[in-house]
C-alpha cells in the first residue's frame, strides 16, 4: 500500500468548517446572499436573542465568511465567500472516488430491490 501526503490545506481550514458546521451559521451565509444585513434583520428569522446572532457572526467573522464594517451605529455584516473556495477545493480532491461509491451504493441497492422481489 503506498501512502500519500496528506493534503495541503489553508490554514483556516478547520475553522471555515467548523463554523459552516452549525445550521444557523449557514442559514446567516444564506441570508446574507441577499445582501448586508444588520444583526436585527439577520434575527428576525430566528428564535433566538440578538447576542446569540452576535456569537454566531463572530464565529463566521473569525473564519473570514463575513465581514462587519462600522457604519455610523450599525455594524452590517457582508458575505464573503473567497474562504470557502479552499473548503470546496479541499472537498474536490475526494471527488474521484465518489463514482466507486455511488456504484456500491448502486450495487447494495440492486441487491436490497431482488431480495424484495423474491
Amino acid at each position: 500500500m503506498i501512502l500519500q501526503p496528506p493534503l495541503q490545506s489553508p490554514a483556516n481550514l478547520d475553522t471555515i468548517f467548523a463554523a459552516l458546521a452549525d445550521p444557523t451559521r449557514r442559514a446567516i451565509l444564506m441570508r446574507l446572499t441577499s445582501g448586508e444585513a444588520t444583526v436585527t434583520q439577520i434575527a428576525e428569522p430566528f428564535d433566538m436573542s440578538q447576542p446569540a446572532i452576535s456569537r454566531h457572526l463572530k464565529v463566521l467573522e473569525a473564519a473570514g465568511l463575513i465581514e462587519r464594517e462600522i457604519d455610523k451605529q450599525r455594524r452590517p455584516a457582508k458575505l464573503k465567500a473567497a474562504p470557502m473556495v479552499a473548503a470546496v477545493d479541499w472537498l474536490t480532491e475526494f471527488q474521484r472516488f465518489w463514482p466507486d461509491s455511488f456504484n456500491a451504493l448502486g450495487g447494495v441497492l440492486q441487491t436490497m430491490t431482488n431480495d424484495e422481489t423474491k
